[in-house]
């Protein structure tokens, strides 16, 4: 599965299901595909997930198998998220 993360305010990024469910719930969302943030929500749910990331980080190095880590796989996600934020556009993804 794919999941498209779209926003009017930045280039629609698609990532592989286990990774965009995985990267949702650190945002504090369900793994609902689809499913969307609003505007006035998207500050919260980035924060979260710099501070998932954070946390990631801070742990011993680890790629379980996967030639990229869930922290950079998660950059394209907080770039949309921050342009979201700042145009205060909802985001969706399906």
């Amino acid at each position: 599965m794919l999941v498209t993360f779209k926003t009017d305010a930045h280039p629609h990024i698609m990532m592989f299901g286990d990774i965009a469910l995985e990267l949702l719930n650190m945002m504090g969302h369900s793994a609902t595909v689809p499913g969307a943030i609003l505007a006035a929500d998207i500050p919260d749910a980035l924060n979260r997930l710099k501070t998932a990331i954070d946390l990631k980080k801070a742990l011993p190095s680890s790629t379980n198998g996967a030639s990229v880590s869930i922290v950079h796989r998660a950059l394209p996600l907080i770039d949309l998220l921050s342009t979201a934020a700042k145009a205060e556009s909802n985001v969706i993804w399906e």
